[in-house]
């Protein structure tokens, strides 16, 4: 059975590979503003994820949700942390939100496997 994580990881990575691979400049500067918001900064990179998450179940990005539950894993965030965050998501999006509140879980889920 193949592993959602692997698959995400290997698809966002070869794809990303790809549209750097064609030199455009403002995807380029968009990947690394991207990558500089999310440094140390005022705010530790661990609530900087949560807030991305926060921000990517609002706007109903199944990827971008994907994305900052792993970042935040590898930041240190447990599943109370991330249950409070996307609990917030959900208030904050309303119920249209749910559906990947569903997906985010199962998700986690599947992080969290990758430990045991």
């Amino acid at each position: 059975m193949p592993n959602k994580v692997e698959e995400f990881n290997a698809y966002r990575a070869k794809m990303n590979d790809k549209l750097l691979a064609e030199n455009n400049k403002l995807i380029k500067r968009i990947f690394n503003l991207d990558t500089n918001a999310f440094m140390e900064g005022a705010l530790d990179v661990k609530t900087k994820e949560l807030l991305g998450l926060v921000a990517s179940a609002v706007m109903r990005c199944d990827d971008c949700v994907k994305y900052h539950l792993e970042s935040a894993k590898k930041t240190g965030a447990n599943k109370e942390e991330v249950m409070e965050t996307l609990s917030i998501a959900t208030l904050i999006g309303g119920t249209i939100v749910i559906p990947h509140l569903r997906r985010a879980f199962e998700y986690w889920e599947e992080l969290e496997s990758i430990e045991a």
